[in-house]
């Protein structure tokens, strides 16, 4: 394939749902040249809550879907899939394929924390991925995580702010507080959405760590050194499994903008 060509390819993105867009929007601020090309597995999410094997099945087919459409690079923005997948089934495919674990604790290593805290999904939590990837890069590190089912819906009925979403916070959060956190890992796409009211839990002695955001530097730095970044102005594509109700809305808020033409494709 022609160089030029190669370059212009789009970026892969996918997730079991719309919660993956969040990444989307680091990318774009990084990359704003670069075509981007999105698929949200609405039809089955969340997979938080499957069997490993069901996830691994899931993001083969997912990521099937992102090569016919010529992608240069791959992002599982699916903390369950990184988790509980990509560990096993990268290997498969001959493209690079980044994940949310590394970009979660790379963004660790730059300050020298000694107490973790991490949020998550079930499926995230369960696997123990940010446990062994912390201990392998930090060496002795106190880590504590719980899983925040209810921070999904509340993200995506728009409530982030105000007393029912506070409550909840408190309830997940307090206990890791108690701990003594030095930093809290955003463990789900979804999450970044509840920033502030997880900050005013947490307070400002606790830094935030935003995945999604590392994620798109890596692959910014990652296009640079293997010169595959795009010569020209590139466009966003949205494909979802099933259309949910009040998409406009939803989209908006994970994405930051409002988006009309979005693709239904259906999942296996």
């Amino acid at each position: 394939m022609p160089e030029h060509i190669y370059k212009n390819n789009p970026i892969g993105v996918f997730d079991s749902g719309i919660g993956g867009l969040t990444v989307v929007r680091e990318l774009r601020k990084e990359l704003p040249n670069e075509s981007i090309v999105y698929f949200g597995d609405t039809a089955r999410v969340p997979y938080g809550t499957k069997s490993s094997g069901t996830i691994i099945r899931f993001a083969r087919e997912d990521i099937a879907f992102l090569l016919s459409h010529t992608v240069k690079i791959i992002i599982s923005a699916c903390f369950s899939v990184s988790s509980n997948a990509l560990p096993y089934i990268a290997s498969e495919f001959d493209i690079p394929i980044i994940g949310m674990i590394s970009p979660g604790v790379q963004a660790v290593k730059k300050k020298s924390y000694r107490k973790i805290g991490v949020i998550g999904t079930q499926a995230t939590i369960e696997s123990g991925a940010f446990e062994r990837e912390l201990e392998n890069s930090l060496g002795e590190v106190e880590i504590h995580s719980t899983t925040c089912p209810l921070f999904v819906p509340l993200a995506e009925e728009g409530w982030l702010s105000g007393k029912v979403p506070l409550l909840v916070a408190e309830k997940y959060l307090s206990n890791l507080v108690e701990k003594g956190i030095e930093a809290l890992i955003l463990g789900c796409t979804h999450y970044p959405l509840l920033y502030s009211v997880v900050k005013r839990v947490v307070g400002d002695e606790v830094d935030i760590i935003e995945p999604g955001k590392e994620a798109a530097n890596i692959i910014k730095d990652f296009l640079q050194e293997n010169d595959m970044k795009a010569t020209r102005k590139g466009n966003l594509q949205i494909f979802l499994s099933d259309i949910p109700r009040d998409f406009p809305r939803i989209i908006e808020e994970f994405l930051g903008y409002p988006v009309k033409d979005v693709h239904l494709v259906r999942s296996k």
